[in-house]
């Protein structure tokens, strides 16, 4: 039976298959008392009660009790517990500047917008000011999708209605609404929509002249805006809404792709329903990725702060200069107090289905996530929905539910989002196309229509993280030039749109 350890300190191995009852996958030790899955860990030695048990060569947690060789070790035997979150900012920072490769340059077809950004899609976003005109954009869309109007227009991807549930009965200033106001605009003059449409109701809190007047004129030429009062009601609304479609039409077609360098790309990193192959597969080769693109002078974004708890350290020894650094352990402290004010823990994450693909503590999540990274340095950490001003690898303060980091990622100028999945994942998203990698091939084979790569070779038949990540790469380029990802071709993304809710509802 196959295992492997990951750090020659480590105190467990993972298993690669199932262990039945009765087996000794060390080949010696204590026979298991029941089966065990795939991606799951075995002690490697006696572990005594109270002690650190380390994978990654990381700290996961404290054994709860005294775990013999040959273990089974899980949520039964191991906890949470204290992790080393300091670190010396940049004390891996030499190391992580040589991490970044010279590559001969390359290039994707997209779409070159006025302000210089490249999409890789072409896309009519209708967006909603206000939960009151969610119905009205969505049967919009519908009537545009039933009457056939985009098929004169090869050119133009498709379109979507991004619909929330807020945008009034919240306070007028403060980090929710600034978090709406962020994923709003930065939808709407996103490099990947061609025309976006604000609808309002009228009357709300979220207004559309008060995000000009907040973010500027820059793309407001490729965007327009009504509200259901002003246009006579709910069916007046869709047939202007529709009639404002069919008039921009011609002029959002014209657009058309042309090579830019991979520089102009920036990708959102997120993982999902992970398991124990996640930080084993698809998550380093993912990291081989962002470092291939990060050497191509492209952007990568690193979020969900929940799921860097336990690691953050290893990204504050990569950090750029000390504001860098300080403005990430603000973010984990945030955290640390944002939970507990809620009666919650940090390790409420992971998952019941993390922990049944052999996931136990956060610190163990956090480990395999963090490694979507690469080994590049930290250059920025930006907040929910901001624009990086820096290239290479960005940290964005997320939280760790899909929907809303994505929406955030992309909010902040991500065209294309690299999504791994152990459990696995029916997730999608616009504009911007989510690719997604599965860490296993039981998982790749069993939901083939929703998984476009699968990671699982690497440890079934020894394809190497580099060669891996190389085929990430290759995927992303394709992607980011038109070829449809398997979320595209199902038809998902129009229910992922989830601003990152904060403050009394009132």
């Amino acid at each position: 039976m196959k295992i492997i350890v990951l750090a020659p300190a480590d105190d467990v191995a993972i298993l690669t298959e199932r262990a039945a009852a009765g087996d000794r996958p060390l080949g010696s030790g204590l026979p298991l008392s029941a089966a065990v899955p795939a991606g799951h860990k075995i002690a490697r030695h006696a572990i005594e009660c109270g002690s650190p048990v380390h994978k990654f060569g990381q700290v996961i947690g404290y054994a709860t009790e005294d775990i013999p060789v040959g273990a089974h070790v899980h949520s039964h035997n191991l906890a949470f517990g204290a992790h080393a979150g300091d670190a010396e900012a940049g004390a891996d920072l030499d190391q992580a500047r040589k991490a970044v490769p010279e590559l001969q340059p390359r290039t994707f077809e997209g779409y070159r917008r006025a302000d210089g950004r490249v999409g890789t899609r072409n896309m009519i976003a209708l967006l909603a000011t206000v939960n009151c005109s969610a119905t009205v954009i969505r049967r919009a869309a519908d009537e545009i999708e039933r009457r056939g109007l985009l098929d004169a227009y090869p050119n133009v991807d498709g379109i979507v209605a991004l619909t929330h549930g807020t945008g009034c009965g919240m306070a007028a200033d403060g980090p929710g609404w600034s978090n709406l106001q962020r994923v709003l605009w930065g939808h709407a003059t996103h490099p990947n929509v061609g025309a976006a449409i604000f609808v309002g109701l009228g009357c709300e809190v979220m207004q559309i002249a008060r995000m000009k007047s907040m973010f500027g004129a820059a793309g407001e030429e490729r965007f327009h805006g009504l509200t259901i009062q002003e246009s006579g009601g709910t069916r007046a609304t869709v047939e202007r809404i529709v009639a404002r479609v069919t008039e921009m039409l011609p002029e959002i077609d014209t657009a058309r792709r042309s090579p830019s360098p991979l520089s102009d790309l920036v990708v959102a990193l997120q993982c999902g329903g992970s398991d124990g192959y996640s930080g084993i597969t698809a998550n380093p080769a993912l990291g081989v990725a962002s470092d291939y693109l990060v050497g191509h002078g492209a952007t990568v974004i690193l979020s969900e702060t929940p799921e860097i708890y336990g690691a953050e350290q290893l990204l504050l020894r990569r950090a750029a200069d000390a504001k860098v650094a300080a403005a990430l352990t603000e973010r984990i402290r945030w955290w640390e107090d944002y939970t507990s004010s809620h009666g919650g823990s940090m390790d409420n994450n992971p998952s019941p289905g993390n922990k049944a693909g052999g996931l136990t503590t956060i610190l163990e999540k956090s480990l395999g996530a963090v490694a979507k990274g690469g080994a590049t340095p930290l250059n920025e950490v930006v907040g929910y929905g901001e624009r990086p001003t820096a290239r290479g690898l960005v940290f964005m303060d997320t939280p760790g539910y899909d929907p809303v980091s994505v929406t955030g990622q992309v909010a902040g100028g991500a065209q294309i989002v690299v999504f791994t999945t152990g459990r696995g994942s029916a997730f999608g998203s616009k504009p911007a196309p989510t690719l997604k990698l599965a860490t296993n091939d039981r998982l790749y084979n069993t939901m083939i229509e929703d998984m476009d790569l699968n990671c699982g070779d690497v440890i079934s038949a020894g394809v190497s993280l580099a060669d891996k990540g190389a085929e990430i790469l290759d995927l992303i380029v394709a992607t980011a030039s038109g070829k449809h990802s398997k979320s595209e071709r199902l038809g998902l993304g129009d229910n992922e749109f989830v601003p990152w809710q904060i403050g009394a509802v009132m």
